[in-house]
C-alpha cells in the first residue's frame, strides 16, 4: 500500500451548527467522488432538513445509479455526507453517536491487522509487540500459501499470543473450498475468533455456508457487499457468523444499521471493515457488535494523526466519551499539510 486518501466533509445550516466528518479510503477516484457530493448530492439536499437523515440518503441515492462508473464511488459520496448529517444530529441534540445510536455501551475491544508475508517481522516479534501495545487480537492474513503451511503460521501466532488473544485469520478469498474446510480442520481446537472470506469469489455465499458446515469454524464476511440485502443474502444462506459490512463502501451509516438490524434476526453478529472513526461508534452503539480494527500507522496515518483525540488502548480495550457527534478533534496542521481540494460549497 503506497496511498492512503479519504474524503473530509463539512455541512452547515442555515443557522450555524455544522457536521463534520470523514469516510472512505480510497486510493483512486478521490476527485470524482469530491465531484460527486458537490455536483450531484448536494444540490438536490440544500433546503432539506438536516435531521430528515433517511430522506437526504434518499435524495442522495440516485449517484449510485450510473452503471457507467464504478459504483462504489457514488456509494462513498453517499456515505461521506450520510455520516456527516448524522455527525451533524448528533451535535445538535449534545449527545455522541455511539449513544444515539442505541447506547449499548462506551468500550469496545480492539484488533489490528497483521501476520502479512514477508514483512520482514518474525511472529514471535509481531504478536509480542501487538500484546505490548495491549490489542486484544489481531486479524491474521493467510491464503497465500498452503492450508498446512498457513495452519503452522497460525498456530505460531496462538503460541505467542495465548489463548485470551484473539486471532481471526483472513483469506481474502484466497483459498479453493477444498482447501479452506482443510485449513479449518487444522486449526479447528485453537481458538480461532474467525476465519474471512476463506473461499474463491464466484460462489463464495455457499462456499462459505460449507465452510461453516463442514469445517466447524465460525466464517466472517461482508466487506466487499454494497447493500445491507446483500449481506441479509450472506446470512440467508448461512453462509457467516460475522458481518463485517463497510458502512463507506455502501452509502453510510444508514444503510449499515439496516444491516445489523437484520443481523439481530439471524442472529449474526456485526463487525466493521477498517474505518474506524465511524466503526467505533457503530459497534459500541447495539448488542451484538463485535471488535473495532485499525491498521499500523503506516497503512493508515490519517486515522492515527488526523485525530487529535484518539484513545489510548488500555487493556485491549479503546473508550469512547460523551463528546457530542463523532466527537473527534481533527488535526488541523495536519489537514492543511496534505489537503488536495478547497472548494467550498454553499450553505445547505
Amino acid at each position: 500500500m503506497t496511498h492512503r486518501s479519504t474524503i473530509l466533509t463539512r455541512i452547515y445550516t442555515d443557522n450555524g451548527s455544522f457536521g463534520e466528518a470523514y469516510a472512505g479510503d480510497e486510493d483512486a477516484g478521490l476527485a470524482e467522488i469530491d465531484k460527486i457530493i458537490h455536483e450531484e448530492i448536494a444540490p438536490k439536499i440544500f433546503g432539506e432538513d438536516a435531521t430528515a437523515i433517511e430522506r437526504c440518503w434518499e435524495l442522495a441515492r440516485p449517484a449510485t445509479w450510473d452503471i457507467l462508473r464504478d459504483r462504489r464511488l457514488g456509494l462513498v459520496a453517499t456515505a461521506c455526507v450520510d455520516l456527516t448529517l448524522w455527525d451533524l444530529f448528533a451535535r445538535s441534540l449534545n449527545v455522541p453517536l455511539w449513544k444515539l445510536w442505541g447506547g449499548y455501551r462506551n468500550e469496545i475491544p480492539v484488533i489490528t491487522i497483521g501476520g502479512y508475508y514477508n514483512s520482514g517481522v518474525s511472529i514471535k516479534e509481531e504478536v509480542e509487540s501487538l500484546l505490548a501495545q495491549e490489542f486484544a487480537g489481531v486479524k491474521f492474513k493467510i491464503g497465500g500459501l498452503t492450508p498446512a503451511e498457513d495452519a503452522l503460521r497460525f498456530k505460531e501466532a496462538r503460541r505467542h499470543g495465548g489463548e485470551d488473544f484473539r486471532i481471526a485469520v483472513d483469506a481474502n478469498q484466497g483459498y479453493s473450498l477444498a482447501d479452506a474446510i482443510k485449513f479449518s480442520h487444522l486449526v479447528q481446537d485453537d481458538n480461532l475468533l474467525w476465519f474471512e472470506e476463506p473461499c474463491q469469489w464466484q460462489n463464495d455465499k455457499r462456499a462459505m455456508r460449507d465452510v461453516r458446515y463442514a469445517g466447524g469454524v465460525p466464517v466472517c464476511a461482508g466487506q466487499t457487499e454494497f447493500s445491507a440485502a446483500a449481506c441479509r443474502d450472506l446470512m440467508e444462506v448461512g453462509a457467516i457468523d460475522f458481518c463485517n459490512f463497510d458502512s463507506s463502501w455502501s452509502g453510510g451509516p444508514t444503510e449499515w444499521r439496516r444491516a445489523a438490524a437484520t443481523a439481530s434476526l439471524y442472529d449474526v453478529r456485526m463487525a466493521h471493515h477498517e474505518e474506524p472513526q465511524a466503526a467505533s461508534h457503530l459497534l459500541a452503539s447495539i448488542p451484538h457488535g463485535t471488535y473495532l480494527e485499525f491498521f499500523h500507522p503506516e497503512r493508515d496515518p490519517i486515522w492515527h494523526n488526523m485525530i487529535a483525540n484518539r484513545p489510548k488502548l488500555k487493556n485491549g480495550y479503546f473508550k469512547l466519551t460523551d463528546a457530542p457527534g463523532l466527537g473527534w478533534e481533527l488535526d488541523r496542521d495536519y489537514i492543511a499539510k496534505y489537503r488536495i481540494n478547497s472548494r467550498r460549497s454553499e450553505r445547505a
